[in-house]
C-alpha cells in the first residue's frame, strides 16, 4: 500500500491502519526519521508501542544516513547512524567495492567554478528595508492580540503539523501583514543574490499573484499589500538586455575542465586552483552591461557562461539546484530574456510553499516534459533531490551550495547519463563555501567506512548522545473500543483540524486561540499554563490547561485535555476524528461499485411485483374445475354506471351495452362514491361510479356460462387468443364482467342479459380462427387485428415491396403487406368460391351475399363483419347501394399522377388476388374497430375544441365488398362498452390498494388522497403526488429540524444538517417505503390496456407490438369521399413516454419502479395527511413509516435563558431591532445569538448557525404551506417554481436589507463588512422601483450572510414563542410582503433564453472565460454573439450576459416589425416568443390553456398549407376573439402565427403582459 508518512502516521493515530496488519514497512528516504517528521512520529508512537512479536519488519533506502552539514568525526558519524538503527529497529548497510557501484550508476565528473562577489545596491535594500519596518509598525499597531497570542500555535509547530499531517494550509486575515513582510525579505533576497532586474521581475510576479487571486476578495489587507507592492515595482522597475560594458578592463576567463588527465589525477577532496573558474565582472559581451549596472549578478552571470558552454552539446538535459523558491522563479525568465541562450528550453520546478506553490499534477507534467525533450532545463528546489530519476539528465548545476551532505549527494545523483558534469559555483574567497565543500567530501567517505567498518561505541552506553529507541512521551488518550490514539505531539494539530471542520464561510477563518500566562516560582523556577479559547460554534469554548515547564508543553496539554473532552462530548468520533454527523460509516458502508446509481436516485430501478387488493382475492372463480365447487358461494353485483357530460355526433358514442361486475365480497363505501372521468371524446366526458345491486347465488353451470362469456369478450377487446376451457384462472384476481339488459329490473339475476350469454358462448363462430383474437397468428403474419405499431401498416414496412430488403410479392400494393387471400382460400376457412356462381345482379335490397352465407341486411346493423382476406374488423355503418365494387376507386388526396386502380374490383384483384364474383353488390360501409386504449388520461386537455362541422375530427370509412366479410359473434354495442371496463377496473383496483392501505395506517383520511399520493405523474391522469410531496418534503424537512436541534443541544449546525440528511434522504426515506411494502400500492406507470390482466385473460406481449394511439382502419381502402367525424376511436397520437413503470416485460405481474418515486411517495402521504388531519395525522404517518421523531415537550424543554455579558446586551439595540421585527422578545438571548456571527471573536455568545438550521427549515415549511393552500389549481411544476422563488437566499438577503435587519449584525470581518456595504449600495435603486420583487433574480450576488441572519431570526422567533410556528408566520408574512405569485413570477433569463432558441431551432452556446477576478461570459446564437457580461461570480455573469442577449433578440424583434409595418404588411412572420410566451401568461394568471384548432388544410401533398386558429378563455373577461393565423407549411408554425396576433390582441387588453 503506497502511502507517504503523513497519510501512514494519521492513520494509525485513527486505527484506521493498525501496526499489526502490515508486514513490511518501507520508509524512502528514511533519514527523515528525526525529531517530529511523520517517519519518526510513526515509528515512537506505534512501531516501538507494538510488542515485538507483532512489529512488520522495516526496510528503509537513503543516500546518506546523517542529514547535517558535515560529520566531525568517526565516533561522531558512529553515533548518528547508531541512532537511526535504533530509531528505525534495523541496520545500515551499504556497498564495500565502489567500483562495482559504479559499474551501474555512473559518477559525474566533478567541477568547481568561482564567481565575484556582487556589488552591494545599498540605496534600493535600505528603502526596501525601510518599507518592512513600516509593516510590521502598522501590524503591530493594528493587532489586538498580546505577543503570546499573536505566536499562538505557530510556536507549538503545530501550523507544519496541520499542513503535513491533514492538509490544512492555515490562511487567515491576520496573516496579510506577515505575508506582505515574506514577499519584501524575498525580493531583498532577489536584489542582493540575482540583481535589480531579477528582484523587479519577482515584484511584478508578486503583484499580478495578488491581483488574479479569486480569494484576494475576501482577505483583510489585500489593498495594503497591494500598495506597498506597486511602490516595490516602480522603485526596481528597470530592462534587461545583452551587450558588453563599456572599458577597457574586459577579460576573458574559462573553465579548465578540459584537462582530462589533471581531472583523472585530483583526488576527491582537494580543491585545485586550475579547476577554479573565474566569473568577473564585465567580462563578456553577453551581459556585461547588465552586470556593471547591477541588473544581474556575477553569479548570474558564470550561471549563464557555463549555460552557453553547453550551447552545440547534443542532447542537453541539465537541473540547476536553488535554494529560494524566487531564485527557481526568475532564472528561467532571465534565460527567455537573452537570445543567446535561446537553445534553452526552461522551467520550473518548486514544491508547496505558501506564497508559490506547484499541485502535484504541475509538477508530474514538468517533470514528464523534461522527459520527453519539450523541457531541457529545470530550475529546481531540494524538492528534485529527492526520487527524480530521469536517465537523460547530463549535467547538474548547484548554483546555492548544498546545506548538508545528504543534499550534496542526492543531487550529484540527478546526474544519471554516463560523461556527465556536477558543476559546483562557489565565491571566490569565501572561506565557509570552500570549507563546506571539503566537509562535504570528507564526511561522505566517513559515512562510507562507517558503514562498512562499524566503531566501537560500548564506551558511550550512558551518554545521553547516544540514544534509546523513543518510547511514546508523555501522557496519551486512547479510545479502548478503537485503539485510535492522541498523544501530546499530535493534540494540537488534532485541535486545528477539528476547528477547520468547523461550520465556516469565507469570512470567519475558524482556529484556536491559546493565551499564555507565565507564573515565577520560588528559586527561579518558570512556569507555564495554556488557556484554550475554541471558536463559538464549538461545544465549549474555554479550557484551562495544567502548569508545564514550557510553552509548547503547556500548549500540547491544554489540548490533549480539549480533544479527551470532545470525545466524552460526541464532537469525535471512536476514531477520534470530528464527527460530521450520525450515520457518515452506514453511509459509506451503501456505496456501490462506481456507475451503479445509488439508492433513492432517479436512476436506481428495480422490478416490483404489482399490487392486488386483498379483497378480490376468491375461490369461487375456479368454481368447475374438479374439487372446487364453490356454487354455495354469494356474489355481490355492481352496476357500472355511465353519465355523459358533453354531446357528441358521433353515435357510435352513446350507442354502447351495459355492464355490471361480480365480486366475492363487498366492496368499500369510498369505493362506490368514487367518481371515475373517461375521456371518450373531446367534447365529451363519461362519468363512471359503481351502483351496488345486490347479492347472488349462481348455479355451477351459470357460473360457467358467464366466466365464457367474460373470457370470450376480453379476449376480443384486449385481443389476447384464449379458450375458456384452457385458460388458467388466479383466485387473487377474481372478478367478471356481465352484460345486463336495457330494461329495469328488481331482482339481480335477472338484470343479467342471460339470452346474450347464451348465443354467444354457445356460437360455432369460434371455430373460425379469424373470428378469435390473433387471426394474424393463425395466418401467419404480423398484422394485429386491433391496433399495434403504425410501422406495422406499411408507413415504411414493405411500402413499394422494397423496404427492409424483403422481397417484392406480386400480392403487395403500395399500401403495405396484406394478408395473401390464398392463404385463406388454402385454409378452408371459407367455403369454396366456385360453388357460388357468379352474378352481377342482386335480386333483393334486403340480402347479401356474405362470405359464408346470405344475410338480411337489416341484421347487419350495428354488428361487426370480420374481413376475409385480412383478418381485421370492422363496425357496419351502413350499406351504400349506390357503389359497387365497379366503381371507380378514389384517387388520393393531392395525387396527381396516374390512376393506381381502376375500381374497386381492381384494387382487390392486384393487391390481395382476389376476383369478386359479386360485382354488383352493394358496399358496406365500415368504420375500424380500435383496439382498447387508456380513458384515464385526458387526452385533449391542451387541444380542446368547440363543436362544430369544421372542427371535428376525420373518421376513415372503409368499403368492403360483402362477399369477403363475416359477420362477427360479439355485437358492436357490447364491444364498445366493454373497451371502457378496463380502464374503470384500473381505477377501482387503484382505490382498493388505497383502502387497503389506508386500513394499515389506522388513520382516518378520504382514501382517494391517499390513491393521490400514490399516483406518480408518469401515468398522466388527472391527479398526481407532485403537490402533496412538495408539502410532506417542507413539513418532514421542518418536523426532523427541530428533533434534533431539541435533541442534540451540543452538535453544531453541519453535524445536525448531515444528521438531518440521514434521516430524510431519499435513500433512507427509499428504505422505509420498502420495508413498508409501499411498491406493491404505487401507481407509476401509464395505464396500458394491452398490459393489463384480466381474470382468465393474460396478456400476450410481442416483440414488435406496442401501444399507439390511432386505429387500425386507415390502412385499408380510402374512402372515396372523407367525410368529417367525431370518432373517440380515431384520436390524436399522444406520445407514449418510457416512465416508471412502462418496461417491455413476458409478465404484466411486474413493473420497474425508480427509488426515487418510492422516496417521493412517503412525502405525499406526509403530505396528504397533513392536509387532511394537520399535525397530529402527519406525526401518525411519519411514526408508522418508521420516521421516529417523537416531539414531546417533557423529552425537550425549551432551552434555558442564555448568560450573555451585561457588556454585550448594553452593545445590542434591542428596541431597533424589536420595532424593525415587530414583535417583543422573552429571551433577548436568543435575538442576540441569531445576529451573531461566526467571526465575531466569542464572548461566551454562540454564533446564529444552529438557529439558523432550523431558521431554515421553519420558514421553508411555513412558505410552502402558504403556497401549497393559496394555489390550489396551480400545477405542481409551477407551483414548485413558486417555492423556489421565494425561499431562497437571495430573497432573504433582499428582506433583511429592505427591513435594516443588516444594519444589527454582529461580526468581525472588514472584507464581509465592505460585501454587505456594497450590496446595500447596489440594490437600493432596485428597492426603490415600484412593484419591485426580483425574487433571486436580481442583477446583484448577496452575501450569503444576510439571507442567514433572516432565517436565524425566525429559528430565535419559533424557539422564544415556545415553537408556535404560527407566530412566526404573523412576524414574517409583513416582512416577505410582496409575497411571489403567479403573475410576478419570474422566468429565469437563462431558461428563458434556451427555450427560446430551442422553439426557434437555434444553436445556443455559452463561452466563458476568467482574467485575474472577473469572468467574462458570451452568449452565442447560431455562432453569432448576441450578448456578452462581466462579473466576479461566473454563475452572476451568465445570467447577465443571457439577459442581454434576451434584450438584443427583442430589440432586432421590434425592429423587424416596425420595418413591417411601415412597408405596410401584415405581421405574420414566426415571433420569437409566440406560444411559450401564450402558455406563460395563462399560468401566471392562472388561465385555461390557449385552444387551437384547424381552420384549414389543403394543397398537393409537396406543398401542403396550414391555417390555425387560437382563442384563449380569461378569468375576468371570458373568450378572447378568435384570432386566425396565416397559412404555413407546418402545423407548428401555423399555431406560432396565430399565437402572435393573440399575443398582440392581450398586450392591448393587459398592458401588464409586456
Amino acid at each position: 500500500m503506497p502511502e507517504d508518512g503523513n497519510v501512514n502516521l494519521s492513520r494509525n493515530r485513527h486505527s484506521i491502519l493498525k501496526m499489526e496488519s502490515i508486514n513490511l514497512l518501507i520508509l524512502d528516504e528514511c533519514h527523515h526519521a528525526v525529531k517530529k517528521h511523520p517517519y519518526s512520529l510513526v515509528m515512537s508512537e506505534f512501531y516501538h508501542t507494538t510488542s515485538k512479536d507483532n512489529r512488520p519488519a522495516v526496510f528503509g533506502m537513503t543516500a546518506s544516513p546523517v542529514n547535517l552539514k558535515g560529520v566531525s568525526s568517526q565516533e561522531d558519524c558512529a553515533i548518528k547512524i547508531r541512532n537511526l538503527e535504533t530509531k528505525l529497529d534495523s541496520i545500515v548497510c551499504t556497498v564495500k567495492d565502489r567500483r562495482e557501484l559504479e559499474k551501474h550508476v555512473p559518477m559525474p565528473l566533478e567541477i568547481v567554478v568561482q564567481y565575484d562577489k556582487a556589488a552591494v545596491l545599498w540605496s534600493l535594500h535600505e528603502k526596501i528595508k525601510q518599507m518592512e519596518v513600516e509593516v510590521e509598525q502598522t501590524a503591530h499597531s493594528s493587532s489586538r492580540k498580546s505577543k503570546w497570542q499573536f505566536m499562538g500555535a505557530r510556536d507549538a509547530g503545530s501550523k507544519d503539523e496541520l499542513r503535513l499531517v491533514y492538509g490544512v494550509s492555515e490562511r487567515t486575515e491576520s496573516d496579510g501583514a506577515a505575508n506582505l513582510i515574506q514577499k519584501l525579505r524575498a525580493i531583498n533576497y532577489a536584489l542582493g543574490e540575482l540583481g535589480q532586474w531579477c528582484a523587479y521581475k519577482v515584484a511584478v510576479s508578486f503583484l499580478t499573484v495578488l491581483q488574479n487571486d479569486e480569494r484576494a476578495n475576501y482577505q483583510l489587507d489585500v489593498k495594503f499589500q497591494e500598495s506597498y507592492l506597486k511602490k516595490v515595482v516602480a522603485l526596481l522597475q528597470c530592462q534587461l538586455s545583452e551587450g558588453a560594458a563599456n572599458g577597457n578592463g574586459v577579460k576573458d576567463a574559462d573553465m579548465h575542465i578540459s584537462d582530462a588527465q589533471k581531472a583523472d589525477e585530483i583526488e576527491e577532496g582537494e580543491l585545485p586552483n586550475s579547476h577554479a573558474v573565474s566569473g568577473g565582472e564585465h567580462v563578456d559581451v553577453i551581459i556585461g552591461a547588465a552586470v556593471a549596472d547591477g541588473k544581474v549578478t556575477p553569479k548570474v552571470q558564470a550561471l549563464i557562461k557555463i549555460l552557453l558552454k553547453y550551447q552545440h552539446t547534443e542532447d542537453f538535459h541539465a537541473i540547476i539546484f536553488v535554494e529560494r523558491v524566487v531564485a527557481a522563479l526568475v532564472l528561467p525568465k532571465v534565460f527567455a530574456e537573452l537570445p543567446s541562450l535561446s537553445f534553452i528550453k526552461c522551467a520550473s520546478l518548486i514544491g508547496h510553499n505558501n506564497n508559490q506553490e506547484m499541485r502535484t499534477s504541475q509538477m508530474q507534467d514538468t517533470i514528464a516534459q523534461f522527459r520527453d525533450g519539450r523541457i531541457t532545463l529545470l530550475v529546481a528546489t531540494s524538492v528534485a533531490e529527492e526520487g527524480l530519476d530521469i536517465r537523460q539528465c547530463n549535467v547538474v548545476i548547484r548554483f546555492d551550495l548544498a546545506k548538508t551532505v545528504l543534499a550534496y549527494i542526492q543531487s550529484r545523483g540527478r546526474a544519471r547519463k554516463p560523461g556527465s558534469d556536477y558543476i559546483l559555483m562557489i565565491e571566490r574567497g569565501n572561506l565557509s563555501h570552500e570549507t563546506f565543500l571539503r566537509n562535504a567530501r570528507n564526511s561522505e567517505e566517513t559515512l562510507r567506512k562507517e558503514a562498512i567498518e562499524r566503531t566501537d561505541l560500548s564506551h558511550l552506553k550512558d551518554i545521553q548522545r547516544l540514544s534509546s529507541a523513543d518510547t511514546l512521551s508523555g501522557s496519551v488518550y486512547q479510545v479502548q473500543s478503537t485503539g485510535a490514539i492522541v498523544s501530546l505531539n499530535s493534540a494540537v494539530g488534532l485541535i486545528h483540524f477539528y476547528c477547520s471542520q468547523l461550520p465556516s464561510d469565507r469570512y470567519s477563518i475558524l482556529r484556536p486561540e491559546f493565551i499564555i500566562q507565565r507564573h515565577e516560582r520560588p528559586g527561579g523556577l518558570t512556569e507555564y499554563s495554556c488557556k484554550l479559547q475554541l471558536p463559538c460554534n464549538a461545544p465549549f469554548q474555554q479550557l484551562e490547561g495544567p502548569l508545564c515547564c514550557s510553552i509548547r508543553i503547556a500548549q500540547q496539554a491544554v489540548c490533549l485535555a480539549a480533544c479527551k473532552k470532545l470525545h466524552e462530548m460526541g464532537a469525535f468520533t471512536d476514531m477520534l476524528l470530528p464527527d460530521k454527523g450520525s450515520g457518515e460509516e452506514g453511509e459509506k458502508a451503501e456505496q456501490v461499485d462506481e456507475g451503479d446509481p445509488l439508492p433513492g436516485t432517479a436512476r436506481h430501478r428495480e422490478f416490483y411485483p404489482e399490487g392486488v387488493a386483498t379483497i378480490l382475492r376468491g375461490e369461487w372463480i375456479l368454481s368447475g374445475k374438479e374439487g372446487c365447487n364453490n356454487s354455495e358461494d354469494e356474489l355481490y353485483m355492481y352496476a357500472v354506471k355511465c353519465d355523459d357530460i358533453g354531446t357528441t355526433k358521433d353515435p357510435f358514442l352513446t350507442q354502447v351495452s351495459n355492464f355490471a361486475i361480480l365480486f366475492g365480497s363487498e366492496l368499500d363505501a369510498e369505493v362506490l362514491s368514487m367518481m371515475m372521468d373517461l375521456f371518450v371524446a373531446r367534447t365529451m366526458i363519461t362519468k363512471a361510479s359503481l351502483v351496488f345491486q345486490g347479492t347472488i347465488k349462481f348455479v355451477e353451470t351459470q357460473l360457467a356460462a358467464l366466466k365464457s362469456f367474460h373470457v370470450r369478450l376480453m379476449s376480443i377487446v384486449l385481443d389476447v387468443d384464449v379458450d375458456p376451457s384452457t385458460t388458467p384462472w388466479d383466485p387473487a384476481k377474481a372478478y367478471l364482467f356481465v352484460p345486463l339488459i336495457a330494461e329495469k329490473y328488481h331482482n339481480p339475476l335477472e338484470g343479467i342479459d342471460w339470452c346474450l350469454v347464451e348465443k354467444i358462448v354457445e356460437t360455432n363462430s369460434w371455430n373460425n380462427p379469424l373470428q378469435r383474437a390473433r387471426p394474424d397468428v393463425y395466418l401467419g403474419t404480423n398484422e394485429r387485428t386491433l391496433g399495434g405499431d403504425r410501422r406495422e401498416y406499411g408507413f415504411g414496412k414493405l411500402r413499394h415491396g422494397m423496404a427492409f430488403c424483403h422481397k417484392v410479392h406480386p400480392t403487395y400494393g403500395i399500401r403495405g403487406a396484406i394478408a395473401q387471400f390464398d392463404v385463406v382460400k388454402a385454409s378452408g376457412l371459407l367455403p369454396s368460391r366456385d360453388s357460388i356462381e357468379p352474378t352481377d345482379v342482386y335480386h333483393s335490397k334486403e340480402k347479401l351475399q356474405l362470405a359464408d352465407s346470405c344475410i338480411d341486411v337489416q341484421d347487419l346493423a350495428g354488428r361487426i363483419v370480420t374481413a376475409a382476406h385480412s383478418g381485421k374488423r370492422f363496425y357496419v355503418d351502413s350499406v351504400r347501394y349506390e357503389m359497387n365494387a365497379e366503381n371507380s376507386f378514389p384517387r388520393k388526396e393531392g395525387y396527381l399522377g396516374p390512376l393506381e386502380y381502376s375500381s374497386y374490383a381492381d384494387y382487390y384483384r392486384q393487391k390481395y388476388g382476389v376476383d369478386l364474383r359479386h360485382k354488383k353488390q352493394p358496399l358496406i360501409r365500415g368504420r375500424g374497430v380500435s383496439y382498447c386504449k387508456n380513458l384515464l388520461s385526458p387526452r385533449f386537455e391542451h387541444s380542446e375544441e368547440v363543436e362544430n362541422e369544421e372542427n371535428l375530427d376525420k373518421t376513415y370509412y372503409v368499403y368492403l365488398p360483402p362477399e369477403l366479410c363475416l359477420i362477427h359473434p360479439l355485437p358492436g354495442a357490447l364491444v364498445r362498452g366493454a373497451q371502457r371496463l378496463p380502464s374503470i377496473m384500473r381505477r377501482i383496483e387503484s382505490m382498493l390498494l388505497a383502502v387497503q392501505l389506508k386500513d394499515m395506517i389506522r388513520y382516518p383520511v378520504p382514501a382517494m388522497r391517499i390513491l393521490e399520493a400514490l399516483t406518480a405523474a408518469s401515468c398522466q391522469e388527472t391527479f398526481c403526488y407532485e403537490r402533496a410531496e412538495l408539502l410532506g418534503d417542507a413539513y418532514l424537512k421542518w418536523v426532523v429540524s427541530i428533533f434534533l436541534f431539541l435533541k442534540y443541544p451540543q452538535k453544531h449546525e453541519g453535524q445536525l444538517t448531515r444528521m438531518r440528511q440521514q434521516m430524510v434522504s431519499n435513500m433512507v426515506l427509499y428504505q422505509y417505503a420498502l420495508n413498508k411494502g409501499l411498491q406493491s400500492y404505487i401507481q407509476a406507470d401509464r395505464f396500458a390496456p394491452s398490459r393489463w390482466a384480466a381474470p382468465g385473460v393474460l396478456p400476450v406481449f410481442d416483440e414488435d407490438s406496442k401501444e399507439t394511439e390511432y386505429s387500425i382502419f386507415d390502412e385499408e381502402c380510402p374512402a372515396a369521399e372523407t367525410e368529417p367525424q367525431k370518432d373517440f376511436y380515431a384520436d390524436d397520437c399522444i406520445e407514449n413516454m418510457r416512465e416508471d413503470g412502462e418496461v417491455e416485460s413476458d409478465s404484466s405481474c411486474y413493473r420497474v419502479l425508480s427509488s426515487k418515486t418510492l422516496a417521493d411517495v412517503v412525502e405525499a402521504l406526509i403530505g396528504v395527511y397533513y392536509v387532511e388531519g394537520g399535525e397530529n395525522a402527519a406525526n401518525h404517518l411519519m411514526r408508522w413509516i418508521g420516521i421516529q421523531v417523537d416531539l414531546d415537550p417533557k423529552d425537550f424543554p425549551c432551552p434555558k435563558p442564555y448568560n450573555i455579558p451585561e457588556s454585550i446586551m448594553r452593545s445590542v439595540d434591542f428596541e431597533a431591532i424589536e420595532g424593525a421585527l415587530n414583535v417583543k422578545f422573552k429571551d433577548r438571548g436568543l435575538l442576540v445569538e441569531a445576529i451573531t456571527h461566526a467571526s465575531r471573536p466569542s464572548s461566551g455568545v454562540s454564533c446564529y448557525q444552529r438557529l439558523e438550521f432550523v431558521g431554515d427549515a421553519v420558514l421553508d415549511h411555513l412558505i410552502t404551506k402558504h403556497l401549497f393552500f393559496t394555489y390550489t389549481n396551480l400545477p405542481p411544476g409551477r407551483l414548485t417554481d413558486l417555492r423556489a422563488a421565494a425561499v431562497n437566499n437571495e430573497n432573504f438577503a433582499r428582506v433583511a436589507v429592505k427591513h435594516k435587519l443588516h444594519a444589527y449584525l454582529r461580526h468581525g470581518s472588514s472584507a464581509l463588512e465592505a460585501q454587505i456595504r456594497d450590496f446595500v449600495k447596489d440594490i437600493q435603486d432596485e428597492l426603490s422601483k415600484e412593484g419591485f420583487n426580483y425574487f433571486g433574480l436580481g442583477d446583484c450576488k448577496a452575501p450569503k450572510v444576510l439571507g442567514d441572519i433572516v432565517e436565524s431570526i425566525a429559528g430565535a422567533i419559533f424557539l422564544d414563542n415556545e415553537r408556535d410556528a404560527f407566530i412566526v408566520w404573523k412576524v414574517f408574512q409583513p416582512l416577505l410582503h410582496p409575497m411571489v405569485t403567479p403573475e410576478t413570477l419570474p422566468m429565469h433569463p437563462v431558461r428563458e433564453l434556451q427555450e427560446r432558441c430551442q422553439q426557434q431551432a437555434e444553436g445556443l452556446e455559452y463561452k466563458a472565460t476568467r482574467t485575474g477576478n472577473i469572468a467574462t461570459v458570451e452568449v452565442f446564437i447560431d455562432g453569432v454573439q448576441i450578448g456578452i457580461a462581466q462579473n466576479p461570480q461566473k454563475k452572476m455573469a451568465q445570467k447577465l450576459a443571457a439577459r442581454n442577449a434576451l434584450v438584443v433578440l427583442k430589440e432586432k424583434e421590434e425592429n423587424a416589425m416596425t420595418k413591417d409595418m411601415d412597408n405596410g404588411e401584415k405581421k405574420n412572420g414566426v415571433q420569437i416568443f409566440t406560444r411559450q410566451t401564450l402558455n406563460d401568461i395563462c399560468l401566471r394568471r392562472q388561465w385555461p390553456m390557449p385552444q387551437y384548432h384547424c381552420v384549414n388544410e389543403g394543397g398537393p401533398a409537396h406543398a401542403k398549407r396550414f391555417v390555425y386558429a387560437v382563442r384563449v378563455n380569461t378569468s375576468d373577461r371570458g373568450w378572447t376573439d378568435e384570432c386566425i393565423g396565416e397559412p404555413m407549411p407546418s402545423v407548428k408554425k401555423a399555431k406560432d402565427s396565430a399565437a402572435t396576433l393573440l399575443l398582440e390582441l392581450l398586450n392591448r387588453c393587459y398592458p401588464d403582459n409586456r
